[in-house]
């Protein structure tokens, strides 16, 4: 190792030349267990004074055109129809973009809103209302630009497979705050482009990966409200115990957990093993919570206003879910995810697809915010609103843009 003299010792340099004892250390860290053997999911101290303890993602999934919501171009709007500068195409790569797609002018107004004048769409008036409570980051790039590989990016950090999700990953390194509900739920996740990878644990402990909710089908609670009769049974499948005694059933989970243990014995740090143990013990205590926090019936008629529940379809569904996750975010539940039951990849039809996609998702998306604020809950929670990427400033199809990863805004 080459000796730096004290006076130009820098980080970098000591990241750099002192990985190997850094890296062990590192190593070290992430093999030990997570928490104690008893309560692997116990809350853990983070290294700094952390102001927010929960996270509610909305997830965007298709690539939202940044271009019609947030990020104002008005020069574009005076290029609109021409070919751009060659040298802007010169080895750019997107999914189907080609040298003769000329540019393609905003299709909606904007204007500033709230003391701190932020530019927002037409299309999202209720999300002006609240716009001095977010922040706009608008420098957001990807290394991928097809949905599958740039939703698993999105949510895990890498394109490739065998990532743990943010999810899992906050939950390893912080724990839950809620004994009997799972510190990581997601909401409605894709089937595709990625499937449970987006959500999975990887290589971390089974037990932090996200534990799915719907998922394409109208949970129980919710079709009672809609009147319709989608999905008999409990909001959540296999949750009621309605076949044994809770104490017999203890018995069983007893019995399985040190046949379980037994093996553990001859089959030292066996992930899956240990996963079903940790699984069985939490289903067990969810039992009793998790039907009363998935019960949004129980909520004042106010609250079912401001979401906006009630008209069905997808924007009640999704005003739906903006409520359950802050009611699993109050019940101590660290990571929720939501992704919206709309598609955002407007490859054509911009104008009309977009504006329905904006309808069913700003005012619950508002509500939601609102309500956090005023039960003192928007100061410890982080709520995102992101997709995997962005659209181009290129016409596609005559009247939709293309995947854009070079720039697009969360």
């Amino acid at each position: 190792m080459k000796l730096q003299p004290p006076n130009q010792i820098a980080r970098r340099w000591f990241l750099r030349d002192c990985g190997v004892g850094l890296g062990s250390l590192a190593l070290a860290n992430l093999m030990a267990p997570a928490a104690s053997a008893a309560d692997p999911l116990s809350p853990k101290q983070p290294h700094h004074a952390a102001k927010a303890k929960n996270v509610i993602f909305l997830f965007m999934a298709g690539g939202p055109s940044h271009l019609e919501l947030f990020d104002n171009k008005p020069r574009l709007a005076e290029f609109d129809g021409t070919l751009p500068p060659a040298k802007l195409l010169d080895g750019y790569r997107a999914a189907f973009i080609n040298p003769n797609s000329k540019l393609l002018g905003p299709k909606f107004c904007f204007d500033r809103y709230g003391e701190s004048g932020a530019e927002i769409s037409e299309l999202l008036p209720y999300t002006a209302e609240v716009a001095d409570d977010i922040t706009i980051v608008k420098s957001m790039s990807t290394d991928v630009f097809n949905h599958a590989p740039a939703q698993i990016m999105m949510n895990t950090g890498s394109p490739q497979f065998g990532r743990p999700s943010m999810g899992a990953w906050l939950l390893y390194g912080l724990g839950s705050e809620s004994q009997n509900l799972p510190g990581f739920v997601t909401l409605n996740p894709p089937a595709d482009f990625g499937g449970a990878r987006n959500y999975g644990s990887a290589f971390l402990p089974t037990i932090c990966q996200g534990t799915k909710i719907g998922g394409g089908q109208i949970p129980a609670l919710y079709a009672k409200l809609l009147g319709k009769d989608e999905e008999p049974g409990p909001p959540l499948r296999n949750i009621a115990n309605d076949e044994i005694p809770p104490n017999e059933q203890r018995a069983q989970l007893d019995l399985i957990r040190s046949l379980n243990r037994h093996k553990l014995t001859r089959d030292v740090h066996n992930p899956e093993i240990e996963g079903a143990i940790e699984s069985f013990e939490l289903a067990f205590r969810m039992q009793d919570e998790v039907p009363e926090v998935l019960d949004i019936a129980a909520e004042p008629e106010s609250i079912h206003k401001l979401y906006g529940i009630g008209d069905g379809g997808p924007r009640d569904r999704f005003a739906r879910q903006c409520l359950l996750a802050r009611r699993l975010s109050e019940a101590g539940v660290r990571f929720v995810e939501i992704t919206a039951p709309t598609n955002w990849d407007h490859h054509r039809l911009l104008k009309e697809q977009l504006a329905g996609s904006c309808e069913v998702t700003d005012g619950p998306m508002s509500a939601l915010l609102t309500d956090l604020k005023q039960r003192d809950m928007l100061n410890d929670t982080l709520v995102v609103w992101a997709g995997e990427f962005g659209r181009t400033p290129y016409v596609q199809s005559g009247s939709g843009r293309d995947h854009n990863n070079k720039g697009y805004t969360v």
